[in-house]
């Protein structure tokens, strides 16, 4: 079944188990950092289990990106990695040392990686040249969604759990999360017919070097800053939690404020679109890479209350969420057609290697002065990605 004789059915059933698997997602990412909590991990633990989540997505990513570009029918990954995602939160469901909640959290990852790469690559190969940009911004949207359902559903079940009581509490979230993920394989069946030819015809030609599409103009600043703004995320997410238990603030609200974080996101990728029409790719990326940096900054700031940190968190997370679908369009249109997905798995190789790299070495600044530490951390990188972008 080809994709122009079905329409644009496949994107809306694309988006739908999108959403599903980002709400499991979002469910169990900030539940991580509770559970390190609540097992006696403090801020280094939490920094490194962070960083289990991309290790081994960080080996796999780019061998998969070929994969895809190989055969015609990939649609199939998508409802595996649903379905690991919803393993790996069950699994998480039932571990009670660090060690075990590292390993856990990177079968998470592993789910996540094969949802990602294939999704992306549906879009890359069916989606016509001009539709680029508005369709990787609704697949961010979709993502968005999930963000923001996530951390409330997480946020409502913890309530006001502390101590020993949040073992129970994030074990009884986490199984929630486990179904989530599982309804996304759903609206994945209906896609395994669609189908297309290998771009340039199977086997016609041989795979484009790693190095190649590194050396492509535009390449290598679009994969800093994907880099860059993915990890802010994830340490935001990590590290909230921390910053908001030293000022009082309860678990609720925490998820109240990650909604807000990932609803403005969703807003600015809706509007994608229209601000294209105004300001072209590239400016937009470098000003929502630099105004990004300076709200994480403004979030680790001592005075940040509840109030003030909803107030930066929507403006930030407005700009953080318009680096995604621009730096996936960047990275498409650089590329060559036969490698569109390899270059997004190169894409997201860069994402699980910062994932890795940029917590574990936050880690360590918040190990030596506190949790907004590692905010500080990623903002500096952040503005950097910002720089390299112009």
């Amino acid at each position: 079944m080809g994709a122009r004789s079905s329409g644009r059915a496949w994107l809306g059933t694309l988006l739908l188990s999108v959403v599903l698997t980002h709400t499991c997602l979002n469910i169990a990412r900030p539940l991580i950092s509770y559970r390190t909590i609540a097992v006696g991990g403090d801020a280094v633990a939490v920094g490194l289990i962070t960083a289990a989540y991309a290790l081994l997505p960080l080996l796999i990513a780019v061998p998969l990106g070929r994969a895809t570009d190989r055969s015609g029918r990939t649609a199939w990954i998508v409802g595996l990695g649903a379905a690991v995602l919803a393993a790996g939160c069950l699994f998480l469901a039932g571990s009670t040392g660090l060690a075990a909640i590292a390993l856990a959290s990177t079968v998470v990852g592993v789910g996540h990686l094969l949802c990602m790469v294939a999704g992306q690559g549906l879009i890359a190969r069916f989606s016509p040249p001009e539709n680029l940009d508005r369709d990787f911004g609704w697949f961010t949207a979709a993502a968005s969604l999930g963000q923001l359902a996530g951390p409330l559903v997480s946020g409502a079940m913890l309530a006001h759990a502390s101590g020993p009581q949040l073992v129970t509490a994030t074990s009884t979230a986490l199984v929630v999360a486990c179904l989530t993920g599982a309804l996304g394989v759903l609206p994945i069946l209906p896609l395994l017919r669609l189908r297309s030819a290998a771009p340039g015809g199977r086997g016609s030609s041989p795979a484009v070097p790693t190095w190649d599409l590194l050396r492509r103009p535009r390449m290598p600043s679009a994969l800093l800053t994907s880099l860059a703004l993915l990890s802010a995320v994830d340490i935001l997410t990590a590290y909230l939690p921390l910053i908001a238990e030293n000022r009082g603030i309860s678990p609720m609200l925490v998820g109240v404020l990650l909604s807000l974080r990932a609803g403005s996101s969703l807003l600015s990728r809706l509007v994608l679109p229209q601000l294209l029409r105004r300001w072209s790719r590239r400016r937009l990326t470098v000003a929502s890479t630099a105004v990004a940096g300076l709200s994480l900054a403004l979030v680790a700031l001592p005075w940040s209350g509840p109030v003030a940190l909803a107030v930066v968190l929507t403006a930030g997370g407005f700009l953080l969420g318009l680096g995604q679908p621009l730096t996936m369009a960047e990275v498409v249109t650089a590329a060559p057609s036969e490698a569109r997905g390899a270059a997004l798995a190169l894409r997201i190789w860069g994402n699980r290697f910062g994932q890795v790299a940029i917590p574990a070495a936050a880690s360590g600044v918040a190990g030596a002065v506190g949790a907004p530490g590692a905010l500080l951390f990623s903002a500096a990188v952040l503005l950097a990605a910002s720089f390299t972008a112009r």
